[in-house]
């Protein structure tokens, strides 16, 4: 069985600390704190890019050489509301002392030294919906292709009601070849809603040589080096999840599952 599904490690402090080196691949970090008030944390970028989101509540930040005051507004994340974020380029020092409970993302990637140091929303990122019927989604786009903000990373939010679908149908982003697709590892990292909710993610490839369904729980990470990664939250418990992508080029290019393309050619109207 492949080792996809990362549970945290507590409740309190770092939760999650997912390498390279640890996830088996090449581009993708991610690391969870969860924070009580006056915690401190913080760390440096070495040849590394980051993005820092503020999940949930408030906490006062400096990086790069500069104060960013406090940041964080939402305090459940299931408010919705647009997040506070911060990217870092390689080479910065940062910390973070939690104002009130916070939980922290630290999402990362290889740095090339195109970027500078800036915040990340509320301002300019907007809940949009995404699919039809039961696979409707909410999605709050924090650096993904459009903006150019960061060199490997795209990191955004995603809230699927309960009984619906999303990051469906299902797709995948496995392979250097673009136009047509681009190699990018993910991360996901779940919070439900009631949190002793589950949801399921299935990871698979089409030869089947990867084929993992897993019951995810709140703030577990589900690894996606490879394959289609459709989730379903059951009725009555909503879904969060935090996606990190990156790979050798800032693009996302994707191809669905042809067993399934045909729902999204029957639900995306002609142009």
């Amino acid at each position: 069985m492949a080792d996809l599904l990362r549970k945290p490690m507590g409740t309190q402090g770092l939760v999650h600390d997912i390498t390279p080196e640890s996830a088996g691949w090449g581009y993708v970090g991610f690391a969870l704190h969860r924070l009580a008030p006056g915690d401190h944390v913080g760390g440096t970028t070495d040849g590394r890019e980051v993005i820092l989101v503020l999940v949930e509540g408030k906490a006062h930040v400096t990086g790069a050489g500069q104060d960013w005051g406090v940041m964080g507004d939402r305090m459940d994340v299931f408010e919705k509301t647009p997040p506070h974020c911060l990217y870092l380029p390689g080479g910065a020092s940062w910390s973070a002392t939690a104002a009130t409970h916070c939980t922290l993302a630290v999402c990362s990637a290889p740095a090339s030294g195109g970027h500078p140091a800036r915040r990340l929303g509320p301002d300019g990122i907007t809940l949009t919906q995404r699919g039809v019927g039961q696979n409707t989604r909410y999605i709050n786009n924090i650096a993904m292709e459009a903006l150019d903000v960061a060199d490997s990373l795209l990191v955004t939010e995603v809230f699927t009601p309960g009984g619906n679908w999303s990051s469906y149908p299902s797709h995948r982003h496995d392979e250097n070849d673009f136009p047509r697709m681009t190699y990018l590892e993910e991360t996901y990292y779940h919070r439900l809603n009631p949190a002793q909710g589950f949801a399921v993610q299935r990871v698979y490839t089409e030869d089947g040589s990867l084929d993992e369904t897993m019951a995810v729980k709140n703030h577990d990470v589900v690894l996606v080096p490879k394959g289609h990664h459709p989730c379903g939250a059951p009725y009555g418990y909503d879904l969060y999840y935090l996606n990190v992508m990156a790979g050798p080029l800032r693009k996302w290019r994707f191809q669905n599952d042809p067993d399934h393309d045909w729902i999204f050619q029957r639900d995306t109207p002609a142009v």
